[in-house]
């Protein structure tokens, strides 16, 4: 286990609830009103902290279609004020995601905003994804967290990432994957199923645990069900669709599904 990842969330498994941030600017979903974007990702927040959660996590899902690898200084900037405001507020674990593959600028926000940690996809091999193709980018991430300062700053990295064609891949087992991002010095491990909200593999999940020492998180599909299931091998678990009403990931957090599976999870 990594000590950037011990330092975040000690020696407990952490549960870590997911804000998708409304259609940030200049993206076509946004709808004019910043303070609205900033107040409903703090009411979530809090509905999160209410409900016992280990952790956070804010991504910005609204903003299809996503632009790849890059994204504009209004998205970066808002990104950072919220997270830092959620941050003040709740004093949890928090990280930041920035669609698709925008992980230089999920970064730069995490340490403008003084949080702990960020999901990056394309860190090792490459996928065709629905943006294109996404390139590996671990060389270049590491040496800008190098350059600025942000070391601290934990980056849990995706394999075999979902909505994505991994043919190119094919020929390699899941635990090769692990493998290559173990060495190129990966904090964590996410395991995902196909599509948001679908259950990641256990068995994929086993592998990768038992190929590196690195933490492994389990990026999507998990419930009330199978949570136990997941915390049994995994260190921690990144939930959104499940804690939104009725499922469906676009919707507002329910409360009372969080609070639910976290009494269940102690």
């Amino acid at each position: 286990m990594t000590e950037r990842f011990q330092k975040i969330f000690g020696q407990r498994k952490a549960v870590i609830g997911m804000i998708h941030l409304q259609a940030l600017p200049g993206t076509p979903k946004y709808a004019g009103d910043v303070n609205q974007i900033i107040q409903k990702a703090l009411t979530e927040a809090r509905a999160y902290q209410q409900a016992g959660i280990d952790a956070l996590m804010i991504e910005n899902m609204h903003d299809v279609p996503y632009t790849k690898n890059d994204v504009g200084h209004e998205i970066s900037s808002l990104t950072a004020i919220i997270a830092y405001l959620i941050k003040q507020e709740t004093g949890l674990p928090l990280g930041i995601q920035i669609l698709a593959g925008a992980n230089k600028a999920a970064l730069a926000s995490a340490l403008s905003a003084g949080v702990d940690f960020i999901r990056a996809e394309g860190f090792v091999f490459g996928h065709l994804a629905d943006e294109g193709y996404i390139d590996s980018q671990a060389a270049e991430l590491l040496r800008y967290r190098k350059h600025i300062g942000a070391e601290h700053i934990a980056i849990f990295t995706d394999i075999k990432k979902k909505h994505s064609s991994h043919a190119l891949t094919a020929d390699l087992e899941i635990t090769e994957m692990a493998h290559a991002a173990d060495f190129f010095l990966s904090d964590g491990l996410i395991v995902t199923g196909m599509h948001t909200g679908d259950t990641a593999d256990i068995d994929e999940l086993q592998k990768v645990k038992s190929a590196s020492n690195l933490p492994v998180l389990v990026g999507s599909g998990v419930n009330i069900d199978n949570v136990q299931d997941y915390l049994a091998v995994a260190d921690a678990l990144i939930i959104g669709s499940y804690f939104k009403k009725d499922g469906y990931w676009a919707n507002d957090v329910d409360g009372n599904k969080v609070r639910a599976l976290m009494m269940k999870v102690h």
